[in-house]
């Protein structure tokens, strides 16, 4: 296994540093180190991957993660990123919130005894005990606004005068440089790392140290992932993809990464998995050689689903993925056949229209293909069965004859219609 500094730049991970000698010192000493997640939802997302990762390969060399959930800053709300002020979130909310993220949170890192077990904790339990007078005088007293103004966060917003920052989200930095304080006093911690969009909170954090304990400690950023685009990594046309199951299914996630751009493939194999260099490099050559097997992307989506949900249900994602368009639809359960089918047009039909399968009638295949709308007319329908081009569960349909039966339903209510090779639909039958 390589050093974790090669092993970074390898990856493309670091964006920026503090300290040009921290490469060296992560190699060399043992650190801790932390990354925060602002609880903003009941879920965090693959943008919040990297982090994670992140996190897990330097516990994986050997050095002490701490995972910090902002129950605190959460109320507060960071502005870096955002053009406009956040919604502020209630109590109850949030702490709803936190529950949810700790729990995510403690599925990446090792938390078992011992000297690099990872540490989980919540900004609440400090910041909310903080009196606003002290404060000032402590820690507010060691930055002048010209220092704040400066921050790329704040600078973007004040450029644009029809939606500036209110004094709550320009205060979020001193509380982040304050929970760099409290880890460095209470835990030893002298690194933190987060995206490049944090190099001026953690600068501040930084700096307070340094004037208060007069202390060194250290700060990295990472790239921001982003899509071949540009778009934010992690936004589909739907919405977010969420590491919740509950909000974003197994099945749903593997396939964000399946339908990835091969531009951008190499990068997200590198921050966001943990294949060794050979097998990157190698799944870089056969992507430019035969873009088509989509090798990076099953690769990528089978490490990140496996990561993020497990063996178990990786494999179920990857049979639905590949039943798309194979007969082993017939076999899924009704949760993953939704799942698969959720973008398709459907239809429902009563149950009484189908046969037997008995020699007792049915609903015809080109009747069906008509009605939902598969094809625009019955005579259309017609050609379209006699040139082999209609699929009923993926399986070609013989002749303008065919009829549909009870045994033909998935998950004792479902039939898959498909024209060609990309038209499904989704008929449900009761």
């Amino acid at each position: 296994m390589p050093q974790l500094a090669l092993d970074l730049r390898f990856r493309g991970a670091v964006h920026q540093l503090t300290d040009p000698d921290l490469e060296r010192r992560i190699d060399a000493d043992t650190l801790t180190l932390y990354s925060g997640f602002d609880p903003t939802a009941d879920s965090l997302h693959v943008g919040h991957l990297l982090q994670l990762c992140t996190l897990r390969r330097f516990q994986l060399a050997g050095h002490r993660p701490i995972a910090l959930a902002g129950g605190g800053t959460g109320f507060i709300g960071d502005p870096g990123g955002k053009t406009e002020e956040r919604v502020l979130l209630s109590a109850d909310e949030l702490a709803a919130n936190v529950a949810a993220v700790r729990t995510q949170l403690g599925a990446f890192l090792d938390f078992s005894p011992g000297a690099s077990a990872a540490v989980l904790l919540d900004n609440a339990a400090w910041l909310t005990e903080l009196r606003l007078i002290p404060f000032l005088r402590d820690v507010g007293k060691h930055f002048t606004v010209n220092q704040m103004v400066a921050k790329e966060s704040v600078r973007a917003r004040l450029e644009r005068p029809e939606r500036g920052i209110s004094f709550t989200e320009f205060s979020y930095m001193l509380l982040q440089a304050y929970d760099f304080l409290r880890l460095f006093d209470d835990h030893g911690c002298r690194l933190q790392i987060g995206g490049s969009d944090q190099w001026g909170n953690i600068t501040l954090g930084i700096e307070l140290i340094r004037r208060l304990r007069g202390a060194e400690a250290f700060g990295l950023t990472t790239p921001l992932l982003v899509k071949a685009d540009g778009g934010k990594f992690g936004k589909t046309e739907h919405g977010t993809v969420w590491l919740s199951r509950e909000r974003t299914s197994p099945y749903q996630l593997f396939q964000f990464f399946v339908r990835g751009d091969d531009a951008t493939v190499g990068t997200h194999l590198r921050l966001l998995t943990f294949l060794d260099h050979d097998t990157i490099r190698h799944l870089d050559e056969e992507t430019a050689e035969h873009p088509e097997r989509r090798a990076g992307q099953r690769a990528l989506a089978r490490a990140v689903c496996t990561m993020v949900h497990g063996e178990t249900e990786t494999e179920r994602a990857e049979r639905a993925a590949d039943a798309l368009f194979g007969e082993e639809v017939a076999q899924l359960d009704e949760v993953t056949l939704l799942d698969v089918f959720g973008d398709a047009p459907s239809t429902s039909m009563a149950r009484s229209r189908l046969g037997s399968g008995h020699g007792g009638g049915g609903l015809l295949v080109v009747d069906a293909l008509a009605e939902t709308g598969l094809v625009p007319s019955k005579s259309r329908a017609r050609a379209t069965v006699e040139q082999g081009g209609a699929y009923v569960n993926n399986r070609r349909v013989d002749g303008v004859d065919a009829v549909l039966s009870e045994g033909d339903l998935i998950a004792g209510s479902y039939l898959v219609l498909r024209r060609g090779r990309k038209d499904h639909h989704l008929v449900r039958f009761a």
